[in-house]
């Protein structure tokens, strides 16, 4: 047997998140029926985590066990042959014997993006959050800094995925206005070595009420010590969360991997 490696990255419009769900469409069923086509094998995959119904991933990484022989390339040919127009995989390869997706993942990296135009880009609506009042992008970001660290998010977390603990450290977080063309765009981005369920829309939903003058900048070091998600602003919706990219420690990834 064999453990494989892919990068996969899927638009979550369509689809009622990753994890397989009883009478929804998920990305995870779809990536499953085309490698059972591929292989013959019924094969079970595990991802670096779930993403939610609407959200979308660049660099969602998968693994998976199987006896085919088939190289990582014609694989990846193959499966793009059968999987739907909205999921693709970009990379495939193998991986160190034992690897596994969800536990050896060490950081992650995730985008939001926010429309900040008085009229809506109808060409962005699935891949970005519509706010037609003015949001002050500078402040968002220094008030995010407080974040940086190791905390208690228990402030940004929303129930329905029990977890150990809700400390996680945030390497990175940086907010940011195009230029341009692109001046009415705002990008979110955080990179952490884990996420709670919802917390990057929590954290973006608290920067808005910021940006748009509701809140003072110090407002969110005091969301963050209070603990209680019932202080924090709201949850951000989900088109506009995009799961970048994985980090895992290189003896998790043998020469020639993915």
């Amino acid at each position: 047997m064999r453990t494989i490696k892919l990068i996969v990255a899927y638009d979550g419009t369509a689809y009622a998140g990753w994890q397989v769900q009883a009478g929804d469409r998920t990305v995870q069923e779809a990536l499953e029926a085309a490698l059972a086509k591929v292989t013959g094998e019924p094969i079970r995959v595990t991802a670096s985590g779930r993403t939610d119904a609407g959200v979308h991933a660049l660099g969602q990484v998968v693994g998976f066990r199987t006896a085919s022989r088939l190289p990582p390339e014609v694989l990846r040919r193959a499966l793009n042959a059968e999987l739907p127009r909205d999921v693709a995989v970009l990379e495939a390869g193998e991986a160190a014997e034992g690897f596994h997706a969800t536990r050896h993942a060490r950081r992650k990296r995730y985008r939001y993006l926010i429309d900040n135009g008085p009229v809506r880009d109808v060409f962005c609506r699935r891949y970005c959050w519509h706010f037609p009042a003015p949001l002050d992008a500078a402040a968002m970001h220094r008030a995010a800094q407080c974040l940086v660290g190791r905390h208690d998010f228990s402030s940004f977390q929303t129930s329905g995925s029990p977890r150990k603990t809700s400390v996680r450290t945030i390497y990175e977080i940086a907010v940011r206005r195009g230029e341009g063309p692109t001046s009415g765009r705002i990008t979110i981005e955080v990179e952490a070595d884990g996420f709670l369920y919802n917390m990057v829309r929590t954290i973006v939903g608290s920067l808005v009420g910021i940006g748009r003058g509701a809140r003072p900048e110090a407002w969110l070091a005091q969301v963050l010590a209070a603990a209680d998600r019932r202080v924090a602003g709201p949850t951000a919706p989900p088109q506009g969360l995009f799961l970048v990219e994985v980090e895992y420690a290189p003896k998790e990834e043998p020469p020639g991997s993915a």
